[in-house]
């Protein structure tokens, strides 16, 4: 087991210990309390358990098979101008039947697709999981951008009301007009409006993450400051997309289901072939005589093993047509394996970029959430001076706090996109949470 596995391990199982009481919960907790209570994955498990049970029932076409038989009836002979043979007869009998195949091409090929199908089954359950820790980090940041939005309302509520109280006084002893108070008191109520939006988002946002996880008043732990986003490694798109090669779980589907056409393409030409099966059986009886010498009730054991050979002659083309068939299927389930390796070549390229992208923005604003401040400052001194008037402040306010809000959303939107990133490569695993872990608030 791997350090990041162990770490994993440890983590989910301090979970619950750090979950009880008033502590914030990480995203590993949360992720590990979603797998449990999720309705989507856990019928996606219940599905993967049902598809191995059914694969296994393929297998039964390969070994023996063996039936209990007993019968009893009751008989009334009347025969005309004799009455020696007159009378009533019982009958009992119980048999033991048994088979094996012995070439049954057909039931092989079946047991064959089972074992592929659960490849199938296999990659279908990976694929839910992959899901599950998207939309459980998706549903926690949701909830911290949320919280930030209306942090950044409230803080610049407070600014706006200190600039509106400024304004108020400014005008009374007559260094400004009312035009000042008028334009902070439009800016206030603005900001008002948007507290009561926001504040409204993080109680839909909280109720939504509670319901992924299956828990009450759930409470993430934000990002540490000063925030760090981890470095896109590999750096190269290709390399990202080398890593679909046959493991995706997209492409796996694909190819497995192009592996089953193919066997299902021979079962079909089997419909030619002969079929072989050991036989036996043994049969106890117990009934009237059949023989003049003999009188009453007789026990008779029988006993019979063999081989039952059948060949195929006639079957009105329905196995060349049925062949037909098998190989259009054959045909389309090729395409579909190269739909589904040029689909997740096109999403792991497009997640790439929407990284780099979205690492390009968070530089960005950082820079602009300096020049915001800065900004602010100046605006502020101008107005103290006489030079700037009380709508270029709250302007400066209202662009730094709104440059703060878009950061934070940024910063998420990146830890989001190396998710989704390892997602569109089918290289996503829950320990893949623990750098994201390692970012947050302890």
């Amino acid at each position: 087991m791997t350090p990041r596995h162990l770490a994993l391990a440890a983590a989910l199982a301090l979970g619950p210990f750090f979950a009880t009481g008033a502590q914030a919960q990480s995203l590993v907790q949360l992720y590990e309390a979603a797998r449990g209570f999720d309705a989507p994955y856990l019928a996606a498990r219940s599905q993967y358990d049902a598809s191995l049970a059914q694969a296994a029932q393929a297998r039964a076409g390969l070994l023996p098979q063996a039936g209990l038989g007993a019968a009893a009836n009751w008989a009334r002979r009347d025969i005309s101008n004799s009455s020696a043979f007159d009378g009533n007869s019982n009958n009992q009998s119980a048999t033991l039947s048994a088979s094996q195949p012995l070439y049954r091409p057909v039931n092989k090929l079946t047991n064959d697709q089972a074992e592929l199908s659960t490849d199938i089954a296999r990659a279908r359950l990976v694929q839910a999981e992959q899901d599950l820790i998207v939309r459980t980090s998706q549903a926690y940041f949701d909830v911290l951008a949320a919280q930030d939005t209306l942090a950044f309302v409230q803080a610049q509520k407070t600014a706006v009301a200190e600039q509106l109280a400024a304004a108020k006084r400014n005008f009374e002893v007559g260094t400004t007009t009312i035009t000042d108070s008028r334009e902070a008191q439009a800016q206030y109520d603005l900001v008002l409006a948007r507290e009561i939006a926001a504040a409204n988002d993080l109680r839909v946002k909280q109720l939504a993450l509670d319901q992924l996880v299956g828990r009450s008043a759930v409470s993430p732990r934000p990002l540490a400051a000063p925030v760090a986003l981890p470095d896109l490694q590999p750096a190269d798109p290709q390399a990202w997309v080398n890593r679909t090669a046959e493991t995706h779980p997209a492409i796996l589907q694909a190819t497995r289901n192009l592996d089953i056409a193919q066997l299902e393409t021979r079962k079909a030409e089997a419909g030619h072939k002969p079929t072989l099966d050991l036989v036996g059986q043994y049969q106890v009886a117990k009934g009237p005589s059949t023989t003049l010498p003999v009188a009453g009730n007789v026990r008779s054991n029988t006993a019979s093993v063999g081989v039952q050979f059948n060949l195929p002659l006639f079957a009105g083309f329905a196995v060349q047509n049925r062949v037909k068939e098998t190989l259009a299927l054959e045909d389309k389930a090729r395409s579909d394996l190269d739909a589904a390796r040029r689909n997740v070549d096109l999403a792991t390229r497009s997640a790439y970029l929407g990284v780099v992208s979205g690492q390009g923005q968070v530089k960005a604003l950082e820079a602009a959430e300096a020049s915001s401040q800065s900004a602010l400052d100046a605006n502020r001194l101008g107005y103290q001076v006489g030079v700037r008037i009380n709508i270029d402040v709250l302007n400066a306010q209202s662009q730094l706090f709104q440059t703060k809000r878009d950061l934070a959303q940024a910063r998420y939107n990146v830890l989001l996109g190396n998710l989704r990133l390892r997602q569109a490569s089918g290289a996503l695993l829950p320990e893949d949470l623990l750098p994201i872990d390692a970012l947050l608030v302890k």
